[in-house]
């Protein structure tokens, strides 16, 4: 019945509309400052990060409450065997879960969202996502000694670009969203969003620009408000406000800076050694070391299993015996090293703040000994050894500052937590010529990352802003009525096809030129006649200038024709693209 075929006709053609909008918003976020579209995908992007770390934590801390008793961080309370076995039961199941499913993926976390960001323009893939999800929970919840952070920063990142991949957006989009998943990462592990955002133009060297950094406040905003809805707004460490209350107190502020800078590039240290010494263990057999080892340490230090919150609400609050406080620090700095040289796939902000506060707290005791006690507040060296740590280790020290202010709603930190800080941060990069942590991980597997200020430029933008659309697709011979037509028509550019395929780029003004010259002329071969012609190859509509120049200078062609694939053997060309204009684009 006639009938019986509507119903796929208006499919086909809601479909059809569908795809025309995509197009046109493809083609509209190509160019770098299409702001109000990425801001857009700046608040999506926040609201999925949040809704995959919401149900992270959900998962940890519902597993943890029902595994401890009394809370949900109370490993102290396990017995001797249950520290011991407790690791490696979750190490074995790590490297099943890898062994089986990871498809060659080793490295996650903020390291992989590095790599991913300086060789894959930000794809990421969906198995990258459950491994971290169900490798990192598994990992904290067994007591190994690692954080949270960066999983949920590979979570977000990985939410921004499945996200725009499903979309199939420009590169330069995609980029943008994995950078908002980054910011709306940290924003939701502490309810923290400036320092979600200072964090992912650090970490991830991002150039400021309105049209970058409005997207990602608003992802770090997003992110944090419903990690408010579910978690509440308090902040995560309540201690009263802190502040230099005289001069007097800045020389401990100044040596905790460069204790912290040396524990920091002690730390990096340590996790390269072990990285590169565990090179020739094959990779199942690291994560059962690392089980072992963080099984010692957790029977030896419970203190150092886990996220450690509650062992930092002490710190903040009491002076505690140095002896106590040394024994920690290097058991947390072994556990911890071990953990994430050897490949279990944590975080590493979490215990460097743990280490941070073990500083911290060392130097208010060791402060207390020349001072009255009750002029050394224990939180506010605590709380600037955790700053001065992270930003150290990371080489992120805004982020640091803005952390560690966020954290304890203390306005009165800022000007000893720069001091602190950027001291930190000198001694470990200059002092002891120590990268971040991040960069240490991609070299010890085999990768290297550098920053381009070029290179940067020319991933700020996709083809699909910068191409030439004046053209027209044609075949090599045609009659005078055709070309004729096509000369009306005015196109910059004419693609030539040989063998079925498009093959050659040519000024449109030839055409019209030989027949203005050949008057008598019937037929037009357009490989034939004088011009200038350009060895074209494609380009997918979703790729950034810089992939555009790769493939010039891996094809040698002079010139790119920007497509995308409807079906297969069936593609749509989008425009021209010469080295010249990709030249301008840059530099103008």
């Amino acid at each position: 019945m006639p009938g019986s075929k509507e119903p796929p006709r208006i499919r086909q053609r809601a479909r059809t509309n569908i795809d025309a909008r995509l197009d046109a918003l493809r083609l509209q976020i190509a160019h770098p400052d299409a702001l109000i579209w990425h801001a857009l995908l700046g608040i999506l992007t926040g609201l999925a990060t949040s809704v995959v770390i919401v149900g992270f934590r959900l998962v940890v801390e519902e597993t943890q409450a029902l595994m401890l008793p009394y809370h949900g961080e109370n490993y102290e309370a396990l017995p001797l065997s249950a520290r011991l076995l407790l690791p490696l039961v979750g190490a074995v199941i790590i490297a099943i879960i890898f062994w089986r499913f990871s498809d060659g993926i080793r490295v996650l976390g903020v390291a992989r969202v590095l790599e991913r960001m300086e060789y894959h323009q930000g794809h990421m893939r969906l198995r990258g996502l459950i491994l971290q999800f169900i490798g990192a929970a598994v990992a904290i919840v067994s007591g190994h000694s690692v954080g949270r952070e960066g999983p949920h920063v590979y979570l977000g990142a990985s939410s921004g670009s499945l996200l725009g991949q499903a979309l199939e957006l420009p590169n330069n989009s995609i980029r943008i969203m994995v950078a908002c998943g980054t910011a709306a990462g940290i924003s939701a592990s502490f309810n923290t969003p400036l320092a979600g955002v200072i964090f992912a133009l650090e970490v991830l060297n991002l150039e400021y620009s309105v049209a970058t950094f409005i997207p990602i406040i608003l992802a770090a905003a997003s992110g944090d408000w419903l990690f408010v809805y579910f978690f509440s707004a308090k902040p995560l460490f309540d201690v009263p406000p802190s502040m230099v209350a005289s001069l007097a107190h800045l020389t401990p502020v100044i040596l905790l800076g460069v204790a912290a800078g040396s524990l920091s590039a002690a730390y990096t240290q340590a996790v390269q050694s072990i990285a590169k010494a565990a090179k020739v263990i094959p990779f199942l057999w690291r994560l059962v070391l690392a089980g072992v080892i963080a099984g010692l340490c957790g029977a030896l230090a419970p203190q150092v299993m886990g996220l450690g919150f509650d062992s930092l609400n002490q710190l903040l609050s009491a002076h505690m015996a140095w002896e106590a406080l040394v024994v920690l620090l290097i058991m947390k700095l072994f556990a911890t090293s071990a953990a994430i040289g050897l490949g279990i796939p944590g975080g590493t902000i979490g215990p460097a703040l743990f280490m941070g506060a073990l500083l911290g707290n060392l130097t208010a005791v060791i402060t207390a000994q020349f001072m009255d006690i009750s002029a050394v507040p224990v939180n506010f060296y605590v709380l600037l050894g955790m700053g001065a740590m992270m930003g150290a280790s990371l080489l992120a020290p805004l982020a640091g500052l803005i952390a560690i202010v966020e954290l304890t709603h203390s306005p009165g930190m800022i000007m000893p937590g720069m001091l602190s800080i950027i001291i930190a941060s000198l001694v470990s990069y200059k002092g002891f010529g120590k990268d971040s942590l991040f960069i240490t991980m991609l070299r010890a597997n085999g990768l290297d990352y550098r920053v381009n200020p070029l290179i940067q430029e020319l991933r700020r933008r996709a083809v699909g802003g910068v191409m030439n659309r004046r053209f027209v697709h044609q075949l090599a011979s045609l009659d005078r009525a055709k070309a004729e037509r096509l000369v009306a028509e005015t196109p910059d550019w004419i693609i030539v096809n040989k063998d079925d395929k498009p093959t050659y780029l040519m000024p449109g003004f030839a055409v019209a030129s030989y027949l203005s010259q050949n008057p008598e002329a019937e037929s037009i071969d357009l490989l034939a006649i004088p011009g200038e012609r350009l060895e074209l190859s494609p380009i997918h509509l979703q790729a950034t200038l810089q992939e555009a120049m790769e493939t010039l200078q891996a094809t040698g062609a002079q010139a790119l024709y920007v497509r995308r694939p409807l079906a297969p053997g069936i593609e749509h060309i989008y425009g021209v693209l010469t080295a010249s204009r990709i030249d301008t684009a840059y530099q103008y």
